[in-house]
């Protein structure tokens, strides 16, 4: 069964850093593209950037530049780096990945900018 538990969000100043990270069981993790999404209160969720098998990385042209994901296979894991964080990013986090067509999600992490 797949899993996949994400850490790492709390409460920031504007400005600051956090790095979220997301922990896949149960599935071939080296053979699935990862993404971030996340929701922020009364809006509809939204992608926030995604990592391919052959590690080609898309972004939300409102993270650009400021926000990285990575992989690292051996661990089964995705990472966000999040800087120069603004309180528009407040929101929940959550990690995806689709199998046999299937979407997967992570129960969330909260991320808290304060201006």
């Amino acid at each position: 069964q797949v899993q996949l538990v994400e850490s790492g969000g709390g409460l920031v100043q504007a400005g600051g850093s956090l790095r979220l990270s997301c922990a896949a069981s149960g599935t071939i993790f080296s053979i699935r593209t990862m993404g971030w999404y996340r929701q922020a209160p009364g809006k509809q969720r939204e992608s926030v950037a995604s990592i391919t098998v052959f590690g080609r990385t898309n972004y939300a042209d409102s993270v650009k530049g400021r926000f990285t994901i990575s992989r690292d296979n051996a661990k089964s894991t995705v990472y966000l780096q999040m800087n120069s964080l603004k309180p528009d990013d407040t929101g929940v986090y959550f990690c995806n990945l689709v199998e046999n067509g299937r979407d997967y999600w992570g129960q969330g992490t909260q991320v808290t900018v304060s201006s």
